[in-house]
């Protein structure tokens, strides 16, 4: 069955005002479902978690609700489920956990494809313990992060790989499996940024190899809320540090404060949002979600494409990066303008776009952009359409000006 984009996009009230939407790497609209969901968890009485009574009982049902939905949408368990309130915030609490347990002498791989919540927490918790830190380097070139780089950087004394399986800045998709298979042999643990990569196809934690995966709900249509996800017994090993009467068992222990119980709502229903995005998908939730999801894919596949073909035919446009594996995210820059001039021109046409180096302080400090203003991204999600990139397209010819000559 065809992907029906008008169908999925009717699901987005926000669509309506007639913004182009290619800042989803950034942050996707949300979908009316997670909208009514947390609206409707607000308007009935909800307690604190407690057992002994309904408004308790309910928090305790949103809370559940939401581990289960991340465990359907990323193949993990309810039970291995930790959510928090931001894929930074997450990935903090376990640099912290697990270099309290660093010495001298062990060592950390981390990437300069990442997104900076994937590599300062690490290099940080390294400087507390005295730990080394080794650094992948990308393909300048390409974009690609060469796995075997990997076998040469990992040792017996590390402790931890981290890695992006999606680049946020150009949208490069790493072998994961293969890096994690050379970490795991070492006896290193991987810990895998998902937040771009799980919009845009279905997400295994266990055939990516990942000891921890992260992910963020506001990337996929949900509220401001992540989740880390690894197998339970690798979060009972762990002790965080924490309120000592706060909750002691796994996964809570791990999770901090009150949690937002309205926007666990709509976080479980953002996951339903997902698996219905294939009305012909059968089976459990979990079935269904991956079923959404590659349609998903092949739609902002062929979409993407049209968008990479539009910018090479402009001279006026530089790319960064072509890797051969990639989510549909790619930065640029136009000639004659700043980044932030062209994402400023291209608001006042009704285009989003993101500019600057979108966190991945690394990749454009490696490129020698950072300081110059970085780069303009479009990402495209499973609501852009054919006709927007035209759009966007179009508007850049018209910044251009005749013959390709800006207009400063």
């Amino acid at each position: 069955m065809a992907f029906d984009v008008a169908r999925v996009r009717a699901a987005y009230p926000a669509l309506g005002e007639g913004f182009a939407h290619f800042d989803g790497a950034g942050g996707t609209q949300t979908a009316a479902a997670v909208v009514e969901a947390v609206a409707g968890a607000m308007r009935a009485a909800t307690g604190n978690r407690s057992t002994a009574f309904l408004p308790g009982r309910r928090a305790l049902g949103l809370v559940a609700g939401a581990r289960a939905a991340v465990a359907d949408l990323l193949g993990a368990q309810p039970s291995g489920v930790v959510l928090g309130p931001s894929a930074t915030a997450l990935t903090y609490t376990l640099a912290r956990t697990l270099g309290a347990g660093w010495r001298p002498g062990d060592e950390v791989v981390v990437s300069r494809l990442d997104h900076d919540a994937n590599v300062r927490p690490w290099v940080q918790a390294a400087q507390a313990s005295g730990a080394a830190v080794r650094w992948a380097e990308f393909d300048p070139a390409t974009g690609e992060l060469p796995a075997g780089q990997y076998a040469d950087l990992v040792t017996e004394r590390t402790r931890l790989v981290a890695v992006t399986a999606g680049s946020n800045a150009i949208g490069t998709v790493p072998d994961v499996a293969a890096i994690a298979k050379i970490a795991h042999a070492a006896g290193a643990l991987v810990c895998v940024d998902g937040v771009h990569s799980v919009p845009h196809g279905p997400t295994d934690l266990a055939s990516l190899g990942a000891d921890f995966l992260v992910t963020s709900a506001y990337k996929w249509s949900g509220p401001h809320l992540a989740a880390m996800v690894a197998d339970p017994a690798r979060w009972e090993a762990l002790r965080p540090a924490k309120l000592l009467p706060s909750a002691d068992g796994a996964p809570d222990r791990f999770e901090y404060g009150t949690p937002s119980f309205p926007l666990l709502a709509g976080v479980t229903a953002a996951v339903d949002h997902l698996a219905g995005l294939d009305p012909a998908a059968t089976g459990d939730r979990r079935e269904r979600v991956r079923a959404g999801l590659a349609a998903a894919q092949a739609h902002e596949e062929a979409v993407f494409d049209r968008l990479l073909a539009g910018l090479a035919d402009r001279p006026f446009v530089t790319v960064y990066g072509s890797p051969a594996r990639r989510c549909p995210t790619v930065s640029f820059r136009v000639a004659g303008l700043t980044p932030a001039q062209t994402a400023a021109a291209l608001g006042e046409a009704g285009l989003c776009l993101s500019n600057g180096d979108y966190y991945a302080y690394e990749y454009f400090h490696a490129m020698g952009l950072r300081g110059s203003g970085g780069a303009v991204r479009a990402s495209v999600y499973h609501y852009n359409t054919v006709d927007e990139v035209d759009r966007l397209l179009a508007e850049l010819d018209r910044l251009a000006g005749p013959g390709g000559r800006m207009i400063r």
